[in-house]
């Protein structure tokens, strides 16, 4: 009993999130959190375009409010829209921005490498786009795009990695964009960055010790024959040198 108590919630909860994202399609909605509690069911909205969102006076939210209330009967739904401020780092709209790109006609490759490039500039520690679809033919394909550093499996992959779907359509059929990234405030990311710093200061350390050891002998058999060269200056050991061989 309780398994379908679960399996019916999280369906329900794919449901209402599906839902908002259709009632705001022409918005960039990034991650959804639902929180229920007994009084009120908060929805939080991430966006880069808050003003879509509320619209004048707040309208689109007392409507989507009203529809929430007649079709998912929740009592007291309070939608709160929170403006994202990095939005090269959320992976839901960097998808809908090559899809949206992609039933415009831009070429899959350059969109890829662009937005790749620009993640991994604000700062995640790995990213992979995956493109899959009639990109360029009738034939279906899957094509990926990575780099940095980035958890596949276990743990670490379901806590730190972040992932995001969008779907495009344009003329010769629907496109999956699928974009996972890695931040550089996780965990294991910390790990790794200290790992390396301590390598970097070991590798620093042992190129020191090697120079403090062949370096003094050089120097100081340097410093040795410019002292005797501003000592002993060859002219006047030659003119000394005549006077005691006509003395004698």
């Amino acid at each position: 009993m309780k398994e379908r108590l679960f399996i019916q919630k999280s369906k329900e909860h794919v449901k209402l999130e599906e839902f908002i994202r259709k009632q705001f399609n022409q918005a960039k909605v990034g991650s959804i959190d639902v929180q229920y509690t007994p009084v009120v069911t908060r929805i939080i909205l991430y966006t880069t375009t808050p003003g879509l969102i509320i619209g004048s006076g707040g309208e689109r939210i007392k409507e989507t409010v009203e529809l929430l209330k007649k079709t998912y009967g929740i009592e007291n739904p309070q939608i709160d829209v929170q403006k994202i401020d990095n939005p090269d780092i959320d992976p839901n709209i960097v998808a809908q921005s090559i899809a949206a790109s992609l039933e415009n006609g831009v070429n899959f490759k350059k969109l890829g490498n662009y937005h790749l490039q620009r993640v991994m500039d604000a700062g995640a520690i790995g990213c992979e786009i995956v493109v899959s679809g009639k990109l360029s033919g009738q034939r279906g394909r899957r094509e990926r795009f990575i780099a940095g550093y980035l958890k596949k499996c276990g743990e670490t992959a379901n806590r730190d990695v972040a992932k995001g779907f969008a779907l495009a359509n344009p003329r010769l059929g629907n496109i999956g964009v699928t974009v996972s990234i890695m931040l550089k405030h996780t965990e294991l990311a910390l790990n790794i960055s200290e790992k390396a710093t301590e390598q970097e200061a070991e590798v620093v350390a042992e190129q020191v010790a090697e120079e403090v050891k062949e370096e003094p002998k050089e120097k100081v058999e340097e410093e040795i024959k410019e002292v005797v060269e501003e000592t002993t200056p060859k002219e006047e050991v030659g003119t000394s040198g005549n006077t005691e061989d006509e003395k004698s």
